[in-house]
């Protein structure tokens, strides 16, 4: 007999961790090579850890909720061959995990959960057992061993969950934010930003009434939640617009999507057109494609566009268009059509929604004609594009000006101002216009 380590395998360059979410194999229980034995979730995918031998499950080292580092060992599998040792053998397969579903755009797991703020020591007293993520909970926040025993659990035999040690210290603040309240006179007046200047960030508590229906978030929607709120505490969002008549486009299209389809097996749509003039524009505006961290510009050699893709859950997910510069519009269709079909049927890998330098995202789809994206952090700028419309315009000609039905749409362009100006932010607008604009209806596929 001998043990094998399984440990949590490498899933991209910028996953460090995953928090297990389910056990799918019990202790004693057999697992066949291949076999999945847990399943685990990050920021960008949720997926199964297979076991790469067989035996028998011996041994589980972390609990639901637990977040796990990659090379971690996750647990312990007896087998009959000799070949496996227990404390040397290392994981080397780089597995490409197949996702069960798919999560929003570019949000991350709170590396705070894992950082030891209180050097108050907390432990798994008796029959009592804490997980690791409620002990980095209770660390971050100054929860004392004692406090933390007489929080009730809801969890199995009493066990405290993340949710039980949250909704502790909601209460806790609450009280702690009534106390400290200071009554205020019937004859004085109390002006409208009195919250705003007291700097008091204590949200009103919601008050559900019987007949409301509450709706527990999906773990997908927390994690979209707080991207997104980050994202607005981060960057300085501001946001500019400018019409674009894509008339010649509108025809071109028409004339050639017919023939694509009976010579490619794929349809043309406009995505990979206006992907192809934002990274253009990304060329000629490279200081759009940059992050910014610790008060410095990283600018980005590749350019990486993603792409927000709506799926049926409602939920958004933004795969990536690698080198998206060096792809002629054939290339960057099929890629396009490629990404869209695999985020529809949850088949994307998490390389495949990595590394993203700009986004562009269609509001139009849903009718929209302009929209004010949040920016994908750790981006600087996102392009929303508006419904196609045909409206009436002024056509300029040698003879005069006329009157026409032309088809226009809005871009609207939000970007971070503590390192994008209006001039750049707006410059970069105006060259993806007139990219556009400039179309060649005599293009050849």
């Amino acid at each position: 007999m001998a043990k094998f380590e399984l440990k949590l395998p490498k899933m991209g360059e910028s996953v460090a961790e995953a928090t297990l979410t389910t056990w799918l194999k019990e202790v004693g229980e057999t697992v066949e090579a291949d076999e999945a034995v847990l399943e685990i979730a990050t920021d960008k995918v949720d997926s199964e850890v297979p076991s790469e031998v067989e035996g028998i499950l011996i041994q589980k080292l972390f609990e639901v909720d637990a977040v796990v580092e990659v090379g971690q060992t996750i647990a312990i599998i007896e087998t009959k061959s000799d070949t496996f040792q227990a404390d040397s053998q290392t994981s080397k397969v780089d597995l490409e995990l197949q996702p069960e579903s798919v999560v929003q755009l570019e949000a991350s797991i709170s590396k705070a959960q894992d950082t030891v703020i209180s050097s108050t020591k907390v432990s798994s007293k008796g029959s009592r057992f804490y997980s690791p993520l409620v002990k980095n909970i209770a660390k971050k926040e100054g929860i004392s061993q004692s406090e933390l025993d007489a929080i009730q659990g809801s969890g199995k035999e009493g066990r405290v969950t993340k949710n039980d040690i949250l909704s502790h210290l909601s209460r806790k603040s609450q009280s702690i934010s009534a106390e400290v309240k200071t009554p205020v006179s019937s004859t004085e007046s109390i002006p409208p930003s009195a919250s705003i200047i007291s700097g008091s960030t204590t949200a009103s508590p919601v008050v559900s009434h019987g007949e409301d229906e509450i709706i527990e978030m999906s773990r997908m929607g927390k994690l979209v939640s707080k991207h997104m709120t980050d994202s607005i505490q981060t960057s300085a969002h501001v946001q500019s617009f400018i019409e674009v008549d894509v008339t010649k486009i509108w025809n071109w299209r028409l004339g050639v999507k017919e023939a694509f389809k009976a010579r490619e097996g794929q349809n043309i749509t406009f995505t990979p057109i206006f992907l192809e003039a934002v990274a253009h524009a990304l060329t000629v505006h490279p200081m759009l494609n940059i992050s910014v961290q610790d008060g410095k510009i990283i600018k980005r050699k590749n350019i990486n566009i993603g792409m927000a893709a709506a799926l049926e859950d409602g939920n958004l997910i933004v795969p990536v268009i690698k080198n998206a510069d060096q792809l002629n519009l054939i290339g960057m269709t099929k890629r396009v059509n490629d990404l869209a079909l695999r985020a529809r049927t949850n088949k994307l890998k998490p390389d495949d929604i990595q590394d993203g330098t700009y986004t562009v995202t269609n509001v139009g789809g849903f009718g929209s004609i302009m929209g004010t994206p949040i920016i994908n952090q750790p981006q600087v700028g996102i392009l929303a594009l508006g419904a196609i419309r045909k409206v009436p315009a002024v056509i300029e000609t040698s003879e005069g000006d006329f009157i026409g039905i032309r088809q226009r749409m809005f871009l609207s362009h939000s970007y971070d101002h503590r390192v994008v100006n209006g001039a750049l932010g707006g410059q970069f607008l105006k060259t993806v216009k007139e990219y556009l604009e400039a179309w060649d209806e005599n293009r050849i596929l």
